[in-house]
């Protein structure tokens, strides 16, 4: 099998999982976050799954009304460094060094990993997703006028904890 050649196995983890669709052979997108999320997978030797992590969340000026550039670079710092614990949330034994960046009005997450347990590897990869995603959330800071997705998720955090938030 050349590293072209994702194996079945791969595919069928993805699907079985139900938080994912395919986008092509090798990319899947992550259908249970409002933010653009996606894992590339590629083969290795000794049937080992490379598991490429990317999660796109708006920069809190993207959402928000008149966000000071000093609030909006305190916000992305503490999102930074709170990112740096995301390998808690994962199953396998991956030393997961994620990547943050500022691309125009996003925040990039990129995180890495092996795994020759696909089904390990497709939830650890959901974990990451969710992870930055919850980490989105904890940073949003009160008193804005918050456009979507920002409105669904408050919402949707209030309707599961059945009180004010």
């Amino acid at each position: 099998m050349s590293e072209d050649d994702i194996p079945g196995r791969v595919r069928r983890a993805f699907g079985d999982h139900g938080s994912f669709e395919p986008v092509d052979d090798r990319t899947f997108e992550s259908v249970t976050t409002p933010f653009d999320g996606t894992v590339g997978v590629a083969a290795q030797d000794g049937g080992h799954v490379e598991f490429d992590v990317e999660v796109r969340v708006p920069m809190l000026s993207a959402v928000a009304d008149d966000v000071a550039p000093v609030v909006e670079d305190g916000w992305y710092e503490t999102f930074e460094l709170r990112l740096e614990d995301v390998g808690g949330v994962v199953a396998g034994d991956h030393d997961l060094d994620p990547d943050v960046t500022r691309a125009g009005d996003e925040a990039v997450v990129r995180a890495s990993f092996a795994d020759i347990n696909e089904r390990r590897g497709v939830d650890d990869a959901g974990a990451v997703i969710d992870y930055v995603e919850g980490t989105f959330v904890e940073g949003i800071i009160p008193g804005y006028d918050y456009g979507e997705p920002v409105t669904s998720l408050v919402q949707n955090a209030r309707d599961a904890a059945g009180a004010g938030f």
